[in-house]
């Protein structure tokens, strides 16, 4: 059974990190009061020395704390010593970790020759049971911590770390079974190991919850941080969306989920997974942290929601009324100043007209409205500065809210505007209307959808506006629909989960993805994934309506959902055979 403890009250601050106590991997300082850790992982054969030692420099070079490598099996764990050695020989001390799957025995040979060692709980005891008798869910736990004994020992001799990750779509069978493939069930799943690590007194341990889903990655890591605090067992967290793609889609998603959860307070390091050159992956962190930093250095804690208690760790749209299908239950709208765009509604000083219809409405400053002698539908605009003396009581049926703001307190106002709707009968709708003035694009890109989607993920909002020097209306137009998309409250277009990739692929997963999106781009909310190997990638594609999936050298598997369809088919073949299974269970249509 679900507990539904995490209903909590109001006292979860924005703009507060998180006390946890460090952890030390190598001479880097994971928690406490040190700064956010960044690190990435090599997409290179772990085996193929010279090749791995460049690009771990070349990810070094580009600003990260820490790199990781997989080592799927002993061979490549024996190389890590290699690779270590020439490192610290061309002066780069800094930490690598190694990536561990199904194999004991290379965690424990890489543990002699690096700082960290990662492993998953889904990975850690097979079982082909589909029900468990509480006796037998017991006797599986006690097996997993005979079988994490050796590692602990071996790590506590050579002073390395363990991160425990947990994936979204790689939980155990006896989890599943029990919890559901939920964030419940991630939690608990870190949880039993939590607990192993401290009853055997082992504490070096860093823990991640991550999924390609942000609103489940989000609200597992807020759970996981709650449970962490009612059982006294807190550690240092590594926060990261899996699989979140390439190019502007990949970036938007890990700001979403990521940036959400700093400005939570919640995370001590952080890795961008993009299907690209890993060292690409450094700027994006960067960047997100750069503006968790400014948020925290200019805002003073700020309570999240200082009304009544919130479930701040599942999804709940805020109740909104319906002005010309805005609110309720409809998607959130996207707004424009310009009318050569494909935003849903134009907005100008004196008019809000919809792209669709003939509909249209007119905007009143708040001042103005307040004067007015009759209802009727139409625009509010509220300034950032008006929050604190707004008094709700002032709004009648039918009005629009459009919330314009430049502050990076925005999601603090977001909350005491809703706060004081809450206490007004009439629950109008709400557009975000952000204004940003930044040089870069990129800095543009990232800012936003932090801000903006952090609110859309917890429910906030029923519409937004981008505005920025930066941005033609069609690009901000663009990035809205995609803010959108990454943080789960409207579909657009497809979505495409990929990994970044690593020294388990034996394909190129830029170019197969590429081949993908070119064929498919055009089939609106489905959900395609583009995995590396077949370790994670059918697990991982958890949450995919089809998944192209590593099977071997120049070899694909293909499923719908997690049913396997073609096995270890050609990679020439691959891409329309995945056509054909779209078409065949009815989710293809022709390019218009």
């Amino acid at each position: 059974m679900i507990d539904n403890s995490h209903i909590v009250e109001a006292d979860t601050l924005l703009y507060s990190r998180i006390s946890v106590p460090q952890v030390m991997v190598g001479s880097v300082a994971i928690g406490g009061d040190y700064p956010i850790v960044i690190q990435s992982m090599t997409n290179t054969n772990t085996n193929m020395i010279d090749d791995s030692v460049a690009q771990c420099k070349r990810i070094f070079d580009a600003g990260a704390d820490m790199v990781r490598l997989t080592a799927q099996g002993e061979r490549e764990a024996q190389a890590l010593q290699i690779i270590k050695g020439q490192l610290v020989r061309d002066e780069y001390s800094k930490p690598l970790i190694a990536d561990i799957h199904y194999n004991p025995k290379a965690a424990l040979i890489s543990a002699q020759y690096i700082e960290k060692v990662r492993i998953n709980p889904g990975n850690y005891i097979n079982s082909s049971k589909t029900e468990w008798t509480d006796e037998e869910y017991n006797w599986e736990l006690e097996t997993i911590r005979h079988n994490l004994r050796p590692l602990i020992a071996e790590c506590t001799k050579y002073n390395v770390a363990i991160r425990v990750g947990v994936n979204h779509g790689s939980l155990s069978k006896r989890i599943i079974a029990r919890y559901g493939n939920t964030p419940e069930g991630m939690v608990e799943s870190m949880m039993e190991f939590v607990k192993i690590f401290k009853e055997e007194g082992f504490d070096a341990i860093v823990c991640s919850v991550k999924s390609s889903n942000t609103r489940t990655m989000v609200h597992a890591y807020r759970l996981l941080a709650q449970r962490m605090k009612q059982e006294n067992s807190i550690y240092p967290l590594h926060i990261g969306v899996t699989e979140a793609g390439a190019d502007e889609d990949g970036r938007i998603k890990s700001a979403v989920g990521i940036g959400t959860l700093l400005l939570d307070g919640i995370g001590d390091t952080i890795r961008v997974s993009l299907t690209e050159a890993p060292e690409k992956e450094i700027p994006v962190c960067r960047e997100i942290v750069a503006f968790r930093n400014e948020v925290f250095s200019l805002y003073k804690p700020q309570l999240r929601l200082s009304a009544s208690a919130c479930d701040y760790v599942s999804y709940n749209k805020k109740q909104s009324d319906v002005v010309h299908s805005i609110g309720g239950e409809f998607p959130p709208i996207v707004c424009s100043q310009n009318s050569d765009t494909s935003a849903d509604w134009i907005i100008s000083d004196t008019e809000w007209r919809s792209v669709q219809t003939a509909q249209s409405l007119p905007v009143y400053s708040l001042e103005d409205y307040s004067h007015l002698e009759k209802d009727g539908e139409c625009i509010v605009v509220i300034h950032e500065h008006e929050i604190a003396d707004f008094d709700a009581d002032v709004l009648r049926k039918g009005v629009v809210i459009l919330f314009k703001t430049a502050d990076k307190a925005v999601i603090h106002q977001v909350h005491d505007l809703y706060k004081r709707i809450a206490q007004n009968s009439y629950k109008p709708p709400v557009i975000l209307g952000f204004q940003m003035n930044y040089q870069l694009f990129e800095t543009v890109q990232i800012r936003s959808s932090v801000i903006a989607g952090s609110l859309f993920l917890d429910g906030f909002l029923d519409g937004l506006l981008l505005e920025s020097e930066q941005l033609s209306s069609q690009e901000a137009v663009e990035l809205s629909f995609s803010i959108l998309q990454a943080s789960r409250a409207r579909f657009s277009k497809t979505e495409f989960i990929s990994c970044p990739s690593c020294g388990r692929t034996l394909f190129n997963i830029e170019d197969s993805l590429s081949k993908v999106k070119a064929r498919t781009a055009h089939l609106k909310g489905l959900k395609i994934a583009v995995m590396g190997c077949v370790v994670n990638g059918p697990g991982e594609m958890a949450d995919a309506d089809y998944g192209y999936i590593g099977a071997g050298s120049g070899k694909v598997n293909l499923y719908r959902k997690q049913e396997l369809v073609f096995k270890g088919i050609s990679e020439d073949e691959a891409i329309e055979k995945l056509v054909q299974i779209i078409w065949e269970h009815g989710d293809w249509v022709e390019v218009l």
